[in-house]
């Protein structure tokens, strides 16, 4: 029985390091930073899910030990990595990091372009009442 259990724990830890090495390729080739965000969020973070995942079969398989610990990193892996991608994106498209020529489309430029006008609105509408006073 603790032979299944060594295999499918290794086999789910080669998948994970051929998703996280398929990360690290996509990191080094993609060309913006929206991209390469991309590649580093999905990839690694199902490589992450694999490896603990095959850690936390191995255990229970063969020593019939449940790690609490497995499971909290997987649920933080899965909580944080997404979210700190779209941070990153987020920010940089908010400090105007240029996209790639091969981009097809912007569609957050008319969102963006519409919220800035009306901050600039707001300001400008701040300062005469300041000076008002």
């Amino acid at each position: 029985m603790s032979g299944s259990g060594e295999v499918i724990g290794a086999i789910l830890i080669l998948i994970g390091a051929i998703f996280s090495l398929i990360s690290a390729i996509g990191n080094v080739r993609l060309p913006d930073v929206y991209t390469r965000s991309h590649a580093a969020s999905k990839s690694s973070t199902l490589g992450v899910l694999c490896a603990l995942v095959g850690t936390l079969l191995y255990f229970l398989i063969t020593d019939k030990f449940f790690s609490i610990r497995l499971i909290l990193g997987i649920f933080f892996v899965f909580l944080t990595a997404p979210v700190a991608a779209h941070v990153i994106c987020r920010a940089a498209y908010r400090h105007k990091v240029p996209l790639t020529e091969q981009s097809a489309q912007d569609e957050l430029k008319d969102y963006y372009m519409e919220n800035e006008i009306l901050e600039a609105k707001e300001d400008e509408a701040k300062l005469v009442m300041d000076q008002g006073k």
